[in-house]
């Protein structure tokens, strides 16, 4: 078995490499795997080809294409409707309320890593025993 396939497997999906870094850096740090993707035309192709069953996908939402973050996190769902969803946008949330998928997490820029890393572990393992 890969090590890959022993992680559970998230999708960054975003167009600033500085930032791509950052996540799967903080992600490989809290135990998971990740795949990239630079736009919307290659998560697409990532989710569809790879043998990886995605536990979660983290997308920007304005990804320079003709297609965004919405339909990235909407195709996720029509092939695993388990997989958790984050969002990373600069943009206001109202508009995750109408485009984004439902049980998903938005956050703002800036954000910290550890943010994306907590949402996603909450979505996928659930919150923790409350402090």
């Amino acid at each position: 078995m890969s090590e890959l396939s022993q992680k559970p497997v998230i999708l960054i999906v975003d167009d600033e490499p500085l930032i791509v870094e950052l996540l799967r850096s903080a992600l490989d740090e809290a135990g998971f795997s990740s795949l990239q993707a630079s736009d919307a035309d290659e998560a697409f192709a990532v989710l569809e080809t790879e043998n990886a069953e995605f536990a979660g996908v983290v997308t920007d939402i304005n990804l320079g294409s003709a297609r965004d973050g919405w339909d990235v996190a909407r195709r996720a769902r029509e092939l695993n409707p388990a997989v958790a969803i984050v969002y990373c946008s600069g943009g206001s949330p109202h508009e995750w309320s109408v485009k984004g998928v439902p049980q998903s997490v938005v956050l703002t820029k800036p954000f910290a890593a550890a943010q994306v890393v907590v949402a996603l572990s909450n979505q996928i393992n659930g919150p923790g025993p409350a402090a």
